[in-house]
């Protein structure tokens, strides 16, 4: 009982001491960090012939998964070797959040990869995470037609030069 009543002011004065950091974290934003780039082979995954694409658009949708409404939570152009920075304010909880391409500035790179158009972000303090930077995957568009000698370099790529694959 007495250990008991000595532990009370502890505890009150550390609940006390976290509340400025627990409000702190709750008005950051987060900050999310991708690239846009062009497949100009159309491989579907970026390689030493990829070219970083400048101005490219992009913005972060979340969908509530009861509901599924989804919203525009940031917008974003990327700037130099294709890179967007965008700041979301709101922790968005278990929402589905991801990065979205919107526009290629590029006239022979417009079509977005299927397979390459979407990057999920983390957008909530409930897991874990002490960071509010966090990292997308890169996003790609397709060159309308592939660049010579992307022949050659999907042969580079290819696990023990399996050319059956080309």
């Amino acid at each position: 009982m007495e250990m008991a009543r000595s532990s009370v002011p502890l505890i009150a004065v550390l609940c006390v001491s976290l509340l400025p950091l627990a409000a702190m974290a709750i008005g950051t934003p987060f900050h999310i960090e991708g690239s846009v780039y062009c497949d100009t082979c159309r491989f579907g995954f970026e390689t030493v012939a990829t070219k970083y694409i400048t101005g490219a658009r992009v913005r972060i949708l979340c969908k509530d998964r009861v509901t599924l409404k989804q919203d525009v939570v940031g917008e974003a152009v990327t700037g130099h070797r294709g890179i967007y920075k965008v700041a979301v304010k709101g922790d968005r909880q278990d929402q589905q959040c991801f990065a979205e391409l919107v526009h290629s500035p590029l006239r022979k790179c417009q079509v977005p990869d299927p397979g390459r158009s979407t990057a999920t972000v983390i957008l909530t303090r409930s897991n874990g995470a002490a960071s509010t930077r966090h990292f997308a995957n890169a996003m790609g568009f397709f060159r309308d037609e592939p660049l010579r000698g992307c022949a050659t370099l999907r042969r580079y790529y290819l696990a023990d030069g399996d050319s059956r694959a080309i």
